[in-house]
């Protein structure tokens, strides 16, 4: 049961990832449209960061969360969560967007949260010597 979890777990915190792979083709494709200068650079280097965020999280997830790895958990579990804080603050909150186009990516984040959590809680069998 532990394994199912935490790969339900994985599998949440990769479809974040991908989402956020969209989110920052749509942040470099607005940046786009601007003209040059310190706006442009800083929603240039908006779309790095959360595509690099995105990548991490399905790298992680993939990697180490589907074998419910205690690093992995943490890495990620912080990744997602630092990430996802603040669109809730700064994009979502105030509705620069409206709610039902930017939840899905929360949602996933909870749901990763929830199910590697209980994997991660769920008690282990000892392995065999």
């Amino acid at each position: 049961m532990n394994t199912l979890v935490s790969r339900i777990g994985a599998v949440c915190y990769a479809i974040w990832g991908i989402l956020h792979l969209q989110a920052a083709q749509k942040v470099y494709v607005l940046a786009a449209t601007m003209t040059s200068g310190m706006a442009q650079g800083r929603l240039y280097q908006s779309a790095w960061n959360l595509a690099a965020l995105a990548v991490a999280a399905i790298v992680l997830a993939v990697w180490l969360n589907w074998r419910n790895d205690k690093a992995g958990y943490w890495a990620n579990l912080a990744i997602i969560s630092v990430t996802d804080v603040g669109f809730i603050l700064f994009v979502l909150g105030p509705g620069y967007i409206p709610m039902i186009l930017g939840i899905a990516g929360p949602v996933f984040w909870i749901l990763g949260a929830i199910f590697t959590t209980l994997a991660y809680r769920w008690p282990r069998k000892p392995q065999s010597a």
